[in-house]
């Protein structure tokens, strides 16, 4: 007589909502107690407060009197008042400051990465170890040292106090763009250029249709990071700029404070307006930048 032996049935494993709650809170409770957690959270509580802290002292004394804010500069308004934005919109021509930078910000990014992505290719695509040289020179010169005759120069061409003067200025920042841009693009396969080449592409094709799209990571990363430099300057437009009617928003922040006093709320108000775009610019592009910087990673 034969019998039938039933195959033991797979192990599962267990299901994670099967898992009673007193368990699945201490395990909760045991990563959070580990001693790596723990060091964590000891060296990032204080650098939030660091972070934190001031930008607590900027928006809180937005809200109070010039008496308010002398006396208790860290303690919450006694009354939340917003007649201090009102007074800064009324008073600073915030409107055109703001699209003096925008401007200022978007041709000089386009500018820089185009000009940037070009040279990378190009050094790529030729191997030339003196134009490599050239450009270690131009990135190594501070750009304190090259200020003022710049000034001069601009100012025999007549593009001192000019907007487009200021954007030819940071179109220099060219150079940091392409050390960032060439190791990303010498990850580019050789064989998909030459392929491209035997098939008729010209030089500025291959760039346009291949090399372009492959490092388009880089280039998002490299450009909110030039876009927030060139948005936060003050050095080179203080420098270039003086009529009024160019002045961008860092340069109006910095007229708020007077010769002899200073009117702290509206500084800080309109410290607050110059902030809320690039605040913005950078939680919308923060996925892109991790995005990049891994992709640079993985391929390098």
């Amino acid at each position: 007589m034969s019998r039938t032996v039933a195959a033991p049935a797979p192990a599962t494993a267990p299901d994670p909502a099967s898992t009673p709650a007193p368990a699945r809170t201490a395990a909760r409770r045991s990563e959070v107690l580990r001693p790596g957690a723990l060091l964590t959270s000891a060296i990032m509580l204080p650098l939030a407060l660091i972070v934190g802290l001031p930008f607590y002292y900027i928006v809180v004394n937005t809200f109070k009197t010039q008496a308010e804010t002398a006396a208790a500069p860290l303690a919450l308004p006694t009354v939340w008042r917003l007649d201090t934005y009102t007074r800064v919109l009324e008073s600073v021509p915030i409107v055109q400051a703001f699209g003096n930078t925008l401007l200022i910000t978007a041709v000089s990014i386009v500018l820089m990465l185009l000009i940037g992505s070009l040279a990378a290719f190009s050094v790529i695509l030729r191997r030339s170890r003196f134009v490599t040289i050239v450009f270690v020179i131009a990135f190594l010169v501070p750009g304190q040292v090259t200020l003022i005759p710049l000034y001069r120069l601009f100012a025999q061409l007549g593009l001192v106090d000019s907007l487009w003067g200021l954007i030819l200025m940071y179109t220099a920042g060219s150079v940091f763009c392409y050390f960032l841009i060439v190791g990303y693009m010498r990850t580019i396969p050789g064989e998909m250029i030459e392929a491209a080449k035997l098939d008729g592409a010209s030089p500025f094709q291959i760039y346009w249709r291949i090399a372009l799209p492959l490092i388009r990571p880089i280039l998002i990363t490299v450009g909110v990071f030039q876009t927030m430099w060139v948005w936060n300057d003050f050095l080179t437009p203080v420098v270039f700029l003086s009529s009024p009617q160019n002045q961008t928003l860092v340069l109006q922040v910095y007229k708020a404070v007077g010769e002899f006093s200073v009117d702290w709320p509206a500084f800080l108000a309109l410290s607050v307006l110059a902030l809320i775009p690039m605040v913005i610019f950078f939680v919308a592009m923060q996925r892109h930048i991790v995005n990049g910087l891994l992709a640079g990673s993985v391929k390098g």
